[in-house]
């Protein structure tokens, strides 16, 4: 396992058809890649109790959600996670909200969004092919 410092969070929210992002306020926390067969990954964050009641929700919900971490320095990109949140745990004046998860390979995604697109332009085959390869910079001359 390794463990990294986790800066600072965001939860992306779907509101019909528009996305937002949440930020939330980090006293502290970490992030841990459990290195198991599933590529899971254990976020632990600590934070004021004004949270809790929006994250005792997605406990109760049981829902995935998708957040965007940055890991060790706040200049580094965020990286993005779907996430089950587990537990949640009440002190005195802050909390703690683990959740666990899978990290979201942006690359892949955005692969399969430009496939979609030329499928959708009708572009079969061969030409499909070509198309991709155009449009993604790897034609060899």
């Amino acid at each position: 396992m390794k463990t990294f410092k986790l800066v600072s969070l965001d939860i992306i929210e779907e509101n019909q058809e528009d996305i937002t992002l949440r930020s939330i306020d980090l006293k502290d926390g970490m992030i841990i890649n459990r290195e198991d067969d599933h590529g899971r990954w254990l976020l632990e964050t600590f934070l004021e109790n004004k949270y809790k009641d929006y994250f005792y929700s997605l406990v109760k919900r049981k829902e995935k959600l998708m957040i965007q971490a940055t890991i060790t320095k706040k200049d580094n990109s965020p990286v993005t996670f779907l996430v089950e949140t587990k537990e949640v745990n009440i002190f005195d004046q802050t909390m703690n909200v683990i959740f666990m998860g899978t990290m979201v390979d942006k690359k892949q995604e955005q692969v399969e969004k430009l496939l979609q697109v030329l499928l959708e332009e009708g572009y079969q085959g061969e030409r499909l092919l070509e198309e991709f390869k155009r449009r993604t910079g790897t034609v060899s001359n």
